[in-house]
């Protein structure tokens, strides 16, 4: 099901794309950070330490969040204003950009890009302002950016209205009524209620008869993991899109979650673990 927030003519929606925005681009950096090395192999620590000192000040508070960070926990901000535009350029190189990407709808029309970095847990939120200039960039670490968490929980309406089934309806009813009592005994932090469309009979009159009751979320998420995933927000509270593609980002799986940021897109304890042992080894071989 695609349930992409959308524009449409002559009304106030915010402007989204069904995928963020360059998800599949030839020219987005690799996910190894292959180009991290190539950026920091041309200069010696010295040389960086004399260049970047604020830079190597940040990267060991980084590590030293990560290291403390559980999924549990609330998110780490860290800001990355005090850096100068070199600085800016080469935590860039080192950060490069890992499985997840997304964008978020905010209420006064201004849209967040999250990205996550080659350090899985440790993600990069800029925001826009006014005539599309950026407002903030800030580093996050955690399970899943804070404004993702917060969209989540407060645009989305807290209850469905279910309407009579249209017109060649096979299984539409049934699935509203179980996801409005999956809704209303969702608990922050219970597993996830998964129907798994691929398995469920459900005509095109079904699907768009669900569509239009769920209606359109602000939270669009895309992962290229072990396999790519794309993560939709609906217009319900809890209620998640969540479609696992082929190479050619055809539909393989086809689900419905209700419950909180789908496990697909967040990031796990050992995620910030092995991220805070690769941030360490950068720092000792090129800042120390």
């Amino acid at each position: 099901m695609r349930v992409g927030y959308t524009s449409v003519a002559e009304s106030d929606d915010v402007e989204m794309h069904v995928l963020p925005l360059g998800h599949d681009n030839a020219s987005r950096r690799s996910l190894t950070g292959a180009g991290t090395i190539a950026a920091l192999a041309t200069r010696g620590g010295a040389e960086l330490m004399q260049q970047c000192p604020r830079l190597a000040e940040l990267l060991a508070q980084l590590r030293a969040a990560l290291v403390a960070q559980r999924a549990d926990a609330p998110t780490t901000l860290i800001r990355v204003d005090q850096l100068d535009a070199d600085e800016r350029g080469l935590l860039g190189d080192i950060l490069g950009e890992g499985e997840v990407s997304g964008i978020v709808a905010l209420p006064d029309r201004r849209v967040a890009q999250i990205q996550e970095s080659v350090l899985a847990g440790l993600w990069r939120v800029r925001i826009e302002g006014e005539a599309g200039q950026l407002a903030l960039d800030y580093l996050e670490i955690g399970t899943i950016p804070e404004i993702v968490a917060r969209a989540a929980q407060d645009f989305p309406a807290a209850e469905i209205a279910i309407s009579e089934a249209p017109a060649g309806a096979m299984n539409v009813m049934p699935v509203l009524a179980e996801i409005r009592q999956r809704m209303a005994a969702h608990r922050a932090s219970a597993p996830s209620h998964v129907i798994n469309f691929t398995l469920l009979p459900m005509s095109e009159a079904d699907m768009a008869h669900l569509a239009s009751t769920l209606g359109n979320g602000p939270i669009q998420l895309y992962s290229r993991g072990y396999g790519s995933c794309r993560v939709l927000a609906t217009g319900a509270r809890h209620v998640w899109s969540v479609q696992f593609l082929n190479a050619m980002e055809t539909p393989i799986l086809d689900t419905i979650e209700i419950g909180d940021v789908p496990a697909a897109v967040r990031a796990a304890d050992e995620d910030f673990q092995d991220s805070a042992e690769r941030l360490g080894e950068i720092i000792e071989a090129y800042f120390a």
